[in-house]
């Protein structure tokens, strides 16, 4: 036998800081192989994405690859520098949201919040679907099943993130390294080259260029570098979630932030010197990170070896969402704008509801979109852009305030790339907003509204239970307990001893339907009849109903107590078997359940469910 006693969960529960807390934490190179999946992968789509913009001003407009490509490296230097500062000032994680909560109020937190949330989900649904489209073109007899393989690549993410962020980093370290590897290769190879190795990849398709368009303006300039900018997605990931690094966090977490910034901005620029070297030209059907694997290393091994590597690292690439969003829900619900349950953390320090929350969210996407990429990329990036202005204002006033030395400089940087990621987030907006970004700009604040509604939901319950104040003295409370019955039973009979430990007075109920029917009348008769003969002390009370309700009047009764204010508190104490086998609660008739659904909404009386084991 069992009493169900609902305890009291703490918000937040300690971290593992043992030997084996810190052996399910991060290693600076198992950091930059679970939280730079979405950045390294960005390389596949960025400088095709600034090329297919430059191509409307025809060969001429190509000829602007690089200097588009170093200004988002630049952007990149300065966005690496400042999430350093970031890390070290609040080493708790939360990137922007953290430093917006410091320094810019809460409801500029909640908007970098909102953003960063908004641009995560997007980010799984991006990666996995590119990657999918990525297979579906090699293998296009899998084109009708691209739902079903996303989900299931989904499903694969999900499941290794939830053994731990350390364990997601050991599978995904070898695709990450032979990704980076095979482009950097790509880059080193094609350096040394006069001519493309070969052209077979581009051969037979049409060209995407435009033959007669030859003036580049500012504008065609700025969508290109707004496109681009998908490169830099997912720099923000190591900022929050410095807790999920090995001690020291701080360092560790740097060295990943900055051996990121290095390798992206390579492979950014790398590609770009290639794409003006070979003159390359964008052609429907092939990517340009195809054509330049096919220039570079041939129409051979090298070649296939990069598009396998491309796939595979596009669908891992949500990976970075797993390592990033569970950690920024942590905090939201530590600071009472989410439920406390994301909040919890479960063995090898993984935030297990945020995990799946994720995945639940990006599979209704996955599903909605019908796995199609192009529906889903003119929402990406916006998000995140958002929170890098937020983040570098926040840093400005936070070097202001802390100064120190050589505050000024930083403060400058932050400054700087404050300007940058500002006209970057107006650039990119204004240039996608027909093409979806629309949907963004209304989700942001219906999603920092849920918060603030969450977080007035907890001041209420904290006003209520006193929380933060000293409580008063303790006090007796006179107390009645009830204990609905319908038959005289072993379980009535530790029902009742238990009531007798549990109040001061305890009344026995049972509802007497007063309908004209033979056997209700017959079955109240013989309760009546079988109490008087087992006189246990306690008073049995029939309650009249002539509507052959349960819990209903029950929760009358309690009511006309409660109103006659005889008792500080009432107890309704609701005794139940509950069946070893699963199976077996399909043989009873619910009779607690309804009880308890009545008590509870319609009293304010404490309702315990005292179960028997059968």
């Amino acid at each position: 036998m069992s009493r169900t006693v609902k305890q009291p969960q703490s918000d937040t529960e300690p971290p593992d800081t043992g030997a084996a807390g810190e052996r399910h934490r991060l290693s600076a190179f198992g950091g930059l192989a679970a939280l730079s999946l979405d950045a390294m992968a960005s390389v596949a789509y960025g400088p095709e994405a600034i090329v297919l913009v430059l191509a409307a001003a025809g060969s001429y407009g190509l000829g602007f690859t690089l200097p588009v490509t170093v200004a988002i490296a630049v952007l990149l230097a300065v966005l690496v520098s400042s999430y350093r500062q970031v890390i070290a000032a609040f080493p708790d994680g939360g990137g922007s949201y953290a430093v917006a909560k410091a320094h810019l109020g809460r409801r500029t937190a909640l908007t970098a919040a909102a953003s960063l949330v908004i641009d995560y989900v997007l980010n799984v649904a991006v990666s996995v679907t590119a990657g999918v489209a990525a297979l579906t073109s090699a293998f296009p007899g899998l084109y009708g099943d691209r739902v079903w393989l996303c989900l299931g690549v989904l499903a694969l993410v999900t499941a290794v993130n939830l053994r731990g962020i350390a364990e997601s980093a050991r599978w995904f370290t070898a695709p990450t390294a032979v990704f980076v590897a095979s482009i950097l290769a790509v880059v080193v190879v094609g350096l040394f080259r006069d001519a493309p190795a070969s052209t077979a990849a581009a051969a037979g398709h049409a060209s995407a260029l435009a033959g007669n368009a030859t003036a580049v303006g500012a504008l065609l300039l700025l969508k290109a570098f707004a496109s681009g900018c998908s490169a830099l997605t997912g720099v923000e990931a190591v900022a929050n979630a410095v807790p999920a690094f090995r001690t020291p966090s701080v360092r560790r977490a740097q060295r990943t932030e900055t051996a990121l910034g290095a390798l992206l901005g390579v492979m950014l620029i790398g590609l770009a010197v290639l794409i003006g070297r070979f003159h390359l030209q964008p052609v429907e059907g092939v990517t340009v990170l195809a054509q330049l694997a096919d220039a570079s290393l041939g129409h051979g091994f090298g070649f296939y070896l990069v598009q396998f590597a491309t796939v595979v690292l596009l669908a891992l690439a949500a990976n970075t969402s797993f390592g990033g969003l569970p950690v920024l829900l942590h905090l939201l619900a530590r600071d009472n704008h989410l439920p406390h349950v994301f909040a919890l953390r479960a063995d090898r320090q993984v935030h297990r509801h945020g995990v799946l929350f994720l995945a639940a969210v990006s599979a209704a996407l996955l599903v909605a979109s019908g796995g199609d990429v192009n529906s889903l990329v003119p929402l990406f990036a916006i998000g995140v852009f958002v929170g890098f202005t937020v983040c570098q204002i926040g840093m400005v006033r936070h070097w202001r305030l802390v100064r120190g030395p050589r505050w000024q400089g930083r403060a400058t940087l932050n400054g700087f790339g404050a300007l940058l990621t500002g006209i970057s987030t107006l650039v990119v907006t204004g240039t996608k907003f027909t093409e979806g970004a629309w949907g963004i700009c209304l989700a942001l604040p219906l999603l920092v509204l849920l918060f603030e509604l969450i977080h007035r939901s907890y001041a209420r319950i904290g006003n209520r239970l006193e929380l933060g104040r000293i409580p008063g003295p303790l006090t007796p409370h006179h107390s009645l307990v009830i204990v609905p019955v319908h038959a005289i039973t072993r379980l009535t009979r530790e029902a009742l001893s238990t009531a007798l430990s549990l109040g001061d007075e305890v009344r026995a109920v049972t509802v007497v339907h007063t309908v004209p029917d033979p056997e209700d009348r017959a079955a109240a008769e013989a309760l009546r009849r079988d109490w008087e003969l087992w006189r246990p002390g306690v008073e049995l009370v029939e309650i009249p109903d002539g509507h052959r309700r349960l819990g209903q009047p029950i929760a009358g009764y309690v009511n006309a107590l409660a109103a006659a204010r005889a008792y500080d508190r009432i107890t309704v104490l609701i005794p139940e078997t509950e069946p070893r086998h699963v199976w077996q609660r399909a043989l009873q008739n619910q009779r607690g359940a309804v009880i308890d659904r009545a008590l509870r909404r319609r009293t304010d009386a404490v309702v315990c469910r005292l179960r028997m084991r059968t």
